[in-house]
This record gives C-alpha cells, sequence and structure tokens, in this order.
C-alpha cells in the first residue's frame, strides 16, 4: 500500500517542479491590458514621439542656449536643420523642419532587432551581431564602390562612422573574448560613460508592455555599450516606458518604476545608488523652481522658475554633453517640471541646449508609449513621418506596424 502513496507524492513532486511555461505574445498583451489597437497606437507613438524630439533638438544640436536664443529665439515648433551631414547627425544636409539624427535611427534599428526575438527575453549576442553584421555590409559596400563616385564614398563614410565604435565593441563580445571586450568598452568613445543604451532603451521597454520589472531586466542585458551606473539609467529608462504602456498608467507610473532595482544599486558600498540621487536632484530642482513663479507661467523664456531650473541643471554638467548621467537628469527633470506634458517637455530641453536632440528624444519616446500616436501633436506627427519617408528612406509608420505584429504573434 505504500507504493501507490509513493507514486502518487512522486506525481505531483514532478509536476511543481516541472518548468513554467514561457510566456506568450498573447500573455504579454493581457498583462498590459491594452487592445491590440491600443498596443500599436502606443508603438508609433514611442516611435513617432521620439523622432518629434530628435527634431525639435536637432537644429541646435550641443549649442549652448545663448546661441539657441540669440538665433531661434525661444524654440516652440519645429525648425529647419540647417547644418552638415555627420556619422551621429543627419545624414543629408540642410533639411526641413522634421528631420532626424541617429536617436530615431537607433530606435528604429532597435526595434527591428526586437522582431527577431522571443517574447519573453532578448538576447544581447543577437543585438551584438545584428550591429555588427550591418558594420560590415557597410564596409563590404564601402570596398565594392568606383573610387570616382565621391558622393556615394561620403554617404558610406557617414554609415560606417556611425557604427564604427559600436562594431569594435560587439566582436569581442559575441567571441566571448573577456578580456578584449573590457578593453574595447573600456576606449567606446574614449572611455567616457556615454548614452550609448538610453539611444535604444524606450524600444526595449516597449517590448514589455506592462512590465517595467521585465523591461528593467531585459535593457540591462542588453546595455553592452554602457559603463558603470549608465546601465542602471537605460534599464530604468526602458522601465518608464513599459510602465507608460499599461491600461490606466498615470504619471505616477512612470515615477513609481525609477524605484526598480533588481540589480542592487542601492546597496553599493560607500556610494548607493546613483540613479537615485539624480531623480531626487531633479525632483528638488523642479520644487524650488516652481516655488519662484506663482503666476504658474513656467514655460516662458523669462520665468524664473524656469531659468532657475537651468542654472541648477547647468551647476550639474559633466564634461560632454552626452554623458548618460547629464542626459538622464536633463530628461526627467523635464518631464517632471512640465507635469509630463509631451510638447512641453520638448520645449523645456531643446532650449536649454547641450545634446537637445538625445535629451528630446529620450523624453519623446517615453511619453509618446505614454500617450500614444493618437494624442500626439497633428503637426509635428505628420512632418516627422513625412521627412523621415520621403527624404530619409525611414518609414517609421512601417517600423511601428512590424514590430507591433510581432508583439501580437502575427
Amino acid at each position: 500500500m505504500k507504493y501507490p502513496i509513493l507514486i502518487f507524492l512522486l506525481a505531483g513532486f514532478i509536476a511543481c517542479s516541472s518548468p513554467e511555461p514561457i510566456p506568450s505574445f498573447e500573455d504579454k498583451l493581457i498583462e498590459s491590458g491594452l487592445s491590440e489597437e491600443e498596443l500599436h497606437d502606443k508603438i508609433l507613438g514611442m516611435i513617432v514621439g521620439g523622432a518629434i524630439g530628435d527634431a525639435m533638438g536637432a537644429p541646435t544640436e550641443m549649442w549652448p542656449r545663448e546661441s539657441i536664443q540669440a538665433k531661434y529665439g525661444f524654440v516652440r515648433e519645429l525648425d529647419s536643420l540647417i547644418r552638415e551631414a555627420s556619422p551621429e547627425g543627419t545624414w543629408l544636409p540642410n533639411l526641413p523642419e522634421g528631420g532626424t539624427t541617429d536617436d530615431t535611427r537607433w530606435k528604429v534599428f532597435t526595434s527591428e532587432f526586437l522582431t527577431s526575438q522571443k517574447p519573453n527575453q532578448l538576447n544581447p549576442k543577437d543585438f551584438a551581431r545584428k550591429i555588427l553584421e550591418t558594420y560590415n555590409e557597410y564596409l563590404e559596400e564601402f570596398y565594392q564602390l568606383d573610387s570616382l563616385d565621391t558622393y556615394r564614398i561620403e554617404e558610406m563614410n557617414l554609415k560606417l562612422g556611425w557604427l564604427q565604435e559600436w562594431a569594435k565593441v560587439s566582436q569581442p563580445f559575441i567571441a566571448n573574448n573577456l578580456s578584449a571586450y573590457a578593453d574595447s568598452l573600456g576606449k567606446f568613445y574614449g572611455g567616457e560613460m556615454v548614452c550609448a543604451g538610453l539611444l535604444y532603451a524606450p524600444a526595449l521597454g516597449a517590448y514589455f508592455p506592462g512590465n517595467p520589472e521585465k523591461a528593467y531586466q531585459e535593457a540591462y542585458k542588453l546595455s553592452i555599450y554602457d559603463l558603470g551606473y549608465a546601465k542602471d539609467l537605460t534599464a530604468l529608462s526602458a522601465a518608464m516606458t513599459a510602465a507608460g504602456m499599461k491600461k490606466g498608467a498615470s504619471s505616477d507610473s512612470l515615477l513609481t518604476s525609477l524605484q526598480i532595482d533588481p540589480m542592487h544599486y542601492f546597496e553599493s558600498r560607500l556610494v548607493g545608488r546613483t540613479a537615485n540621487r539624480i531623480i531626487n536632484d531633479a525632483l528638488f530642482i523642479v520644487e524650488e523652481a516652481k516655488k519662484l513663479d506663482s503666476l504658474g507661467n513656467h514655460m516662458d523664456p523669462e520665468s524664473p522658475a524656469l531659468n532657475f531650473a537651468y542654472s541648477q541643471l547647468d551647476a550639474r554638467i559633466q564634461d560632454m554633453p552626452f554623458h548618460a548621467g547629464e542626459i538622464f537628469l536633463q530628461t526627467l527633470t523635464a518631464m517632471i517640471y512640465s507635469d509630463f506634458d509631451f510638447m512641453n517637455t520638448l520645449i523645456f530641453l531643446t532650449n536649454y541646449g547641450r545634446d537637445n536632440d538625445t535629451t528630446a528624444a529620450l523624453a519623446g519616446s517615453i511619453l509618446g508609449a505614454y500617450y500614444g500616436f493618437g494624442n500626439l501633436p497633428e503637426k509635428e506627427k505628420h512632418q516627422v513621418l513625412s521627412v523621415n519617408k520621403n527624404l530619409l528612406e525611414i518609414n517609421l509608420e512601417r517600423t511601428a506596424d512590424d514590430l507591433s505584429n510581432h508583439l501580437l504573434g502575427k
């Protein structure tokens, strides 16, 4: 009589210890509470919202705000891009309103990568392979060019320059050569703590709608081009995006996601969590700024509140404008200061200057995912769709369609 009982207990143990079923794309949709139409709207909002921010800042990228004020006044809308082509900038000179830079290219590139991934996890080696393979395709095309075809040579030089630093890190990472990977990462863009992962983090967050914890974990895995706490900032940006893509999400949902800490940065000896200090700095700046303008006219060039906020950000700038910590602080301060209003956030960042196309693109993607494409400003969203498709051969709508269909298992 003992054996049937033993068999019963053993069967129960096997049942309890069997692997949990892998979440499907349908499970992710249920978890977010979104309909298929709402999910597509938020993914398109993430891509186009980021492109609007990119296009807002692109004409004055890296400019001090005094120069912005002198040339353009207080910027409140899209403007033409009177600038030369460059690898990290625009690939065509002198674009009309709505032209974009590498900030949009990275979100499109990452969205395309995501269509090859499983629903429950991302593979960082696949991401590195896509970067390296794309770079090698550019290189092969370059070698086949006619030496007298100067236009195409210049075009390919831009593309190669865009991915050159990334390819150097990708190759040893794929090969599991830890020493070479550490060496190449330590020299990535001169060894600066650049905003590498922040360029594509919102796209990763959109892959896990309504699940900021999972978005953090997977984005952290893909922060392979980041140094130090920049990895934490990349993951938090993905978490904010995912948090805004849950049915009934609020601005508090975005802020709450910033406390997620699966990698235990809060426990860092002597230092604690640098990201949390940045968050507290942003909250402090906004709280003190809004005490200075009782009329509530916070988005005016003469506003004491706005000028105080800008001066506080000035006091915290890094050596490089594209430092990850600086980018994250400016982006977060702008969103909180503007009460998470889409256009006011971009206006704040564009007029502040520094790496303003990157900050505005990051904020635009997070808020675009939160509000959805349907709630983005009509003029700006259609302008960036048109210019990117017709002049830059970047079809933002098709990118969103492909990613949405993949997430829906179609």
